[in-house]
């Protein structure tokens, strides 16, 4: 339930500032007319996943001893995401989970802080009111504005997670997570334990398929209500609409990172909860035989 409020409030909040005329539309435009299947959040993801690429290619190019320059920065951004993972979720996880988390966390931070970059979502086409020139369809969008981007990385998280937990635990093993019994007991309390547990593993598998939504609706609601936000400064005196954005530029740039920060995180530990169950009986088991 917490989660599901969470949900609403942050979608709520975005269609709140909506309401008031605060700026973009709930979901991203197509670019140029309506036939047109790019939308302004795809061509940024688009540019952003480019960048990246890019820049890790030239960063490590020419790879030396003594790293400087891009290479320094980005060995310094690889290992220590490294190192914070392995302090959560354990040195084996994180040898087989790390190339997701990492990434999603760095193509997330730099989606986020892009929408900051001014000419986003005020470059594109529209129609001369009585302001000025309105954009009413820009060129350029936030890509973690768009609902379906959220989404998707979400989706793609559960797939993932989906494969990992039958990894590590096998089918049955699986389903015992699920909706086996913990711990031990005897006689009439076992059965009704095992009632018990049975019914909260439904609970569990609700919970789980909730998770995907949590998490995309988590992250648009933030970085949606953020950029409506600074529109929102930007036309609120006319001919200040160069400063008064400013002071929440700073806080902007701190969501930014957080909420790529949460992402990780909340992934990291959905995964480590559901690998890391077994191993722990597993190593229980061996020591009373060994005992």
């Amino acid at each position: 339930m917490k989660s599901i409020l969470a949900a609403v409030l942050l979608l709520g909040l975005p269609l709140g500032l909506n309401a008031a005329e605060a700026g973009l539309p709930e979901k991203a435009l197509p670019l140029g007319t309506d036939q047109s299947f790019v939308t302004s959040s795809m061509l940024v993801t688009w540019i952003v996943a480019l960048a990246l690429i890019l820049f890790a290619r030239i960063a490590t190019k020419n790879i030396q001893d003594v790293p400087s320059g891009a290479q320094n920065f980005w060995e310094w951004l690889v290992e220590s995401l490294y190192d914070f993972l392995e302090g959560i979720i354990g040195a084996e996880l994180v040898k087989k989970t790390f190339w997701f988390f990492a990434t999603i966390f760095i193509f997330i931070l730099f989606t986020n802080w892009f929408g900051l970059i001014p000419g986003v979502g005020t470059i594109g086409w529209g129609v001369h009111g009585e302001q000025g020139f309105e954009v009413t369809r820009p060129l350029l969008r936030g890509g973690n504005a768009d609902l379906n981007m959220t989404f998707a990385m979400a989706m793609i998280f559960f797939v993932l997670w989906v494969v990992w937990a039958f990894e590590a635990n096998g089918v049955v093993g699986f389903f015992l997570h699920l909706f086996g019994p913990k711990g031990e007991s005897t006689g009439a309390l076992k059965v009704l334990l095992l009632v018990i547990f049975f019914l909260v593993g439904f609970l569990e598998v609700f919970s789980i398929g909730f998770r995907p939504i949590s998490l995309s609706f988590r992250l648009y609601g933030n970085i949606f209500a953020g950029e409506n936000m600074l529109e929102a400064m930007g036309n609120l005196i006319p001919g200040l609409g160069w400063l008064l954005p400013v002071p929440f530029y700073f806080m902007e740039l701190l969501v930014g990172l957080i909420q790529a920060l949460v992402f990780m995180l909340l992934t990291a530990v959905f995964t480590m909860l559901i690998c890391m169950h077994e191993e722990g009986h597993g190593k229980e088991a061996h020591g009373k035989h060994h005992h």
